[in-house]
């Protein structure tokens, strides 16, 4: 790229930069400091709103840059990411929107202590919570590092140590400023862009082939140096039984991490009413649905006319096939077309990037503030000072997510996700179906739950090819691989469910029937809901 169509390029990274930097100046002006109007917005935003944020807040860079790059790569294989997420939503949908609403306050932690001892429940699920947060953190920062190091020309280290720098105190200061109301506004503004931007994506991708689906298909298959087996299971995920068993992994966290992702559940807290938190749903459903159809047409079509080698050969992981794909519909690298749209698309998934961050960052310094710290000092802490505590904890969060975003910078990000996603399944949803659908759930059976799921698939993922014993590790050089599989779904989940059902029986203290029968009517009526 020309200094000048980099400059053009920077020019619409800071441009977004500047408009959301906007919004929370304007919001932090209006906000009344309380705990409600700094997690939860107020809860004023309508289902509209709610849906539109929620998009926003899921579509995050796994989905525009990471899918988009798999597919491209592995074609088929690829698909799960876009089938996993979009099908997690009936999980949420059916089980989790409306009964989490009704239920909580803030924080996944306030359905649990709802009808147990609250401290050692808040405890537990503060910190599985911060965990997943973080682990989601991370691929964010490594697909706006991946971005900014192809925009300044290539694989540029420093480019994308500065640039992960640099989110991590954007997110920190857009929680900080403007808490849950300024985060939904930027969400909004972002899903509206990346919709914007996927679909004349698309519609160009679907012009150079003359509308004709199947020869894009084909063109794709034989730029792959695959033929036939691109277009069909089993090229990345296919082979032995630890690449077969790797795919059902991956898919049950897919499938059932979306309704553990604390950045999800918390807003389901930002509507007045259970019905509208139902409501946001559908609306986000429609807009997810349409975006990852169009991730397909966008992977295939970086495979067909990029090609996968060119793609490979920017970034490993394939985290560029969307830009170099904008690159080339515009008319090519040499050309102001080419170089305006590929600086459009890349500024949309800075946004994207951006958007995210801010709403996990504010709800993981959430769960430190309301779970953590008040758990331990609840007699004493007032709203005020729980809020204080979110912000000095979004600093600390946001310090640790750069680290390990720099650590981890040569990785797939959907794949980054994907971790995130197991160790949320494996440790939040089991002990929220179990607090809302077991009468017999006890305190011991929560925090076993928790530490069950949380433990092993961290403790699966360290010992896993992820972070030792190939080229493509985090640390290349050592082994201590001693798990097999990428993502530890597969073992952790079924764990987290079993020592949930564990603790319960073992546990000496009775359930709480009155307790449970309070939950159940609340869950279901919104009775005594806040």
């Amino acid at each position: 790229m020309t200094a000048d169509h980099q400059t053009l390029a920077l020019v619409l990274f800071s441009a977004f930069v500047a408009v959301t930097l906007g919004i929370t100046t304007w919001v932090s002006r209006n906000r009344h400091g309380s705990a409600e109007e700094f997690y939860a917005g107020g809860r004023l935003f309508s289902p509209m709103e709610n849906g539109f944020a929620i998009a926003g807040d899921y579509m995050s860079a796994a989905s525009f840059l990471g899918i988009s790059g798999l597919i491209a790569l592995f074609g088929y294989d690829g698909l799960l990411y876009s089938v996993g997420f979009l099908v997690a939503w009936l999980v949420v949908l059916f089980l989790v929107a409306e009964l989490v609403r009704n239920c909580g306050r803030f924080t996944l932690a306030d359905v649990v202590a709802a009808r147990m001892s609250e401290r050692p429940v808040r405890i537990a699920a503060g910190t599985s919570s911060v965990t997943v947060s973080v682990l989601y953190l991370v691929a964010q920062m490594v697909g706006a590092g991946t971005l900014v190091a192809l925009l300044l020309g290539g694989e540029s280290e420093a480019a994308q140590a500065w640039t992960v720098i640099g989110v991590g105190t954007l997110m920190v200061v857009y929680v900080s400023l403007g808490g849950m109301r300024a985060t939904t506004w930027i969400q909004i503004v972002k899903a509206v862009l990346l919709m914007g931007g996927a679909i004349a994506l698309t519609v160009l991708v679907l012009v150079r082939f003359h509308g004709d689906f199947d020869q894009l298909l084909r063109t794709a298959a034989e730029r792959s140096g695959h033929g036939d087996s691109f277009l069909a299971p089993g090229l990345k995920y296919g082979g032995d039984w630890v690449a077969r068993f790797d795919f059902i992994s991956l898919g049950l966290a897919l499938v059932l991490g979306t309704a553990g992702l604390p950045h999800i559940l918390s807003r389901f807290y930002t509507v007045p009413t259970a019905r509208a938190a139902r409501r946001s749903v559908v609306w986000s459903i429609g807009l997810i649905g349409g975006f990852y159809l169009m991730t397909i047409v966008l992977g295939f079509g970086a495979a067909a006319i990029v090609g996968p080698d060119a793609v490979r050969g920017s970034n490993a992981a394939g985290n560029t096939a969307v830009p170099l794909l904008a690159l080339d519909l515009g008319g090519g690298a040499d050309s102001t077309g080419g170089t305006v749209l590929f600086a459009i698309v890349a500024a949309i998934a800075f946004a994207t990037i951006l958007a995210v961050v801010a709403g996990i960052t504010l709800a993981s310094s959430a769960s430190v503030a309301h779970d953590l710290y008040a758990s331990l000092r609840r007699r004493r802490s007032k709203p005020r000072s729980e809020v204080a505590v979110a912000r000095t904890a979004a600093v600390g969060i946001g310090v640790v997510a750069i680290g390990l975003g720099l650590l981890a910078k040569d990785l797939n990000v959907a794949f980054l996700v994907g971790l995130a996603f197991a160790v949320a399944a494996s440790a939040n949803l089991p002990v929220l179906l179990y607090s809302l659908f077991w009468r017999g759930f006890t305190t011991r059976g929560a925090v076993w739950s928790v530490y069950g799921g949380l433990v092993p698939s961290v403790v699966l993922v360290l010992l896993s090819p992820v972070v030792s014993g190939s080229a493509d590790s985090l640390f290349p050089g050592v082994d201590f691989q001693y798990f097999p599989l990428q993502n530890p779904g597969l073992v952790s989940i079924p764990l987290g469910f079993l020592a949930g059902w564990l603790g319960t029986v073992a546990s000496a203290e009775p359930p709480d029937e009155a307790k449970h029968a309070e939950t159940e009517v609340r869950s279901l009526t919104g009775a005594g809901a806040v």
